[in-house]
């Protein structure tokens, strides 16, 4: 059974994460994706390699995809991906915004060799306004966008990134998602069209309801909050002071009992009550019941007795072990799961039942065990592909179906336009 996209030709020009992994999920779905990247290979195949050209970071976004280096600062390597371009249905592109145009690979010259193409761009902070010329990367983004502050991760008093590149992530998602989309138009209408993603834009979706502002409730407030930060940033106060100034207009502060993190006598464990019943028979099943203001509504109870109800549900939590917590919530209907490190799931057998894991070889370490698509569709079987490839694995492969013989490819690689 062939993948819903199966048939579909797509050209990558990118690196790092986003757009990789954008390609990677279109490649799980059946489509046939060509990775170009420099013939020393993209920064992200050279990060801590453990093999020559070979680290995790590029085999975890690159599955599925067959490989062609190419030197697109010279005219051969430009006609190469040209002549891709003209047969391919999308084209992804993750460069810095004065990039493609540099190299010929912008949208206004590939739609003038092919009008149908779905030409997907990704930046930092969009190509509009006075940050359109910038660069940026997920760790640079959470700081510009208030997802860092609004974390709250410090060492020192200093502010912290997520370690997952949430952000690049995302936008992955995202410009997938987008370019269904606009294959979808384009069988429609025959029209290809440009889809822009924006790493910024990514960052204030994933912030929801810190960003909006209902202008009869809070404006007045949110404006006071800004003002308070500000100053107290200008008199270099700590991150932990600015935090209690965050926390002071928001709710979820640590004595919030109902949504949060727990020691327990051998763990931690988070648990997640976010409606009213929920968080009465989380109060039912620790016995805390007996709130200080039991005429209080349950939703309030996080705010008004927050701090008192924080340390007997503390208390509590250390009396018994994660699972032995966890099967006792389970049957009270609670939501919670134990802290577990990411490598434990790696031997988990329910991740293999879901498809959520697969187990894939590559050409030059063998298998590799990584998280499977994104989704399962009954239809159309996603069958995550092979491994990411090596550096130049699908060279003659690619060249030869462009109509390239066997010399002229040899003549390319010894030139250092491809290898």
């Amino acid at each position: 059974m062939n993948g819903p996209l199966h048939g579909l030709k797509v050209l990558e020009l990118s690196e790092i994460i986003a757009a990789p992994y954008a390609a990677m999920l279109l490649a799980d779905m059946g489509a046939d994706v060509v990775k170009v990247e420099p013939p020393w290979g993209e920064p992200w195949r050279l990060f801590r390699q453990f093999v020559p050209l070979e680290s995790r970071t590029f085999m975890a976004v690159n599955r599925g995809k067959r490989s062609l280096p190419l030197d697109l600062a010279k005219p051969e390597g430009r006609e190469i991906v040209h002549r891709l371009a003209a047969g391919a249905d999308v084209v992804l592109v993750n460069y810095r915004p004065d990039v493609p145009a540099r190299l010929g690979v912008d949208y206004e010259t590939l739609r003038s060799l092919n009008p149908r193409l779905v030409y997907c761009e990704n930046t930092a902070f969009g190509r509009g306004g006075p940050m359109g010329h910038l660069p940026g990367y997920d760790i640079i983004v959470q700081a510009a966008s208030g997802l860092m502050a609004s974390e709250g991760k410090e060492a020192g008093g200093v502010p912290q990134h997520l370690f997952n590149p949430v952000v690049d992530v995302c936008t992955g998602v995202a410009m997938a998602w987008a370019v269904c989309a606009a294959l979808y138009h384009r069988e429609r209408t025959g029209l290809g069209q440009r889809v822009e993603a924006a790493l910024l834009s990514t960052a204030l979706a994933l912030q929801l309801q810190r960003f909006l502002r209902v202008e009869v409730e809070d404006a007045q407030v949110q404006e006071e909050l800004v003002r308070d930060l500000k100053r107290a940033q200008s008199g270099s106060e700590g991150y932990r002071e600015l935090q209690d100034l965050y926390r002071g207009f928001h709710t979820n502060a640590p004595d919030n009992i109902y949504y949060r993190t727990y020691r327990t006598r051998d763990g931690f464990l988070a648990v997640g009550c976010l409606s009213e019943s929920l968080r009465g028979k989380f109060l039912e099943a620790l016995g805390l019941e007996d709130s200080p203001d039991p005429t209080a509504a349950v939703e309030d109870r996080c705010e008004t007795g927050g701090g008192e109800l924080a340390a007997r549900a503390e208390a509590r939590f250390l009396k018994r072990t994660s699972a032995e917590w966890v099967a006792f919530l389970e049957d009270a209907g609670v939501p919670c799961a134990p802290v577990r490190f990411t490598e434990e799931l790696l031997e988990d057998g329910r991740l293999d039942a879901n498809g959520m894991a697969v187990e894939v070889e590559h050409h030059l370490v063998g298998n590799l065990k990584m998280a499977g698509a994104l989704v399962q569709m009954e239809g159309t079987a996603l069958r995550p592909g092979p491994a990411s490839p090596t550096l130049g694995q699908h060279t003659d492969e690619i060249l030869g179906d462009l109509g390239y013989d066997e010399a002229r490819i040899r003549e390319l690689r010894d030139r250092g336009i491809t290898r």
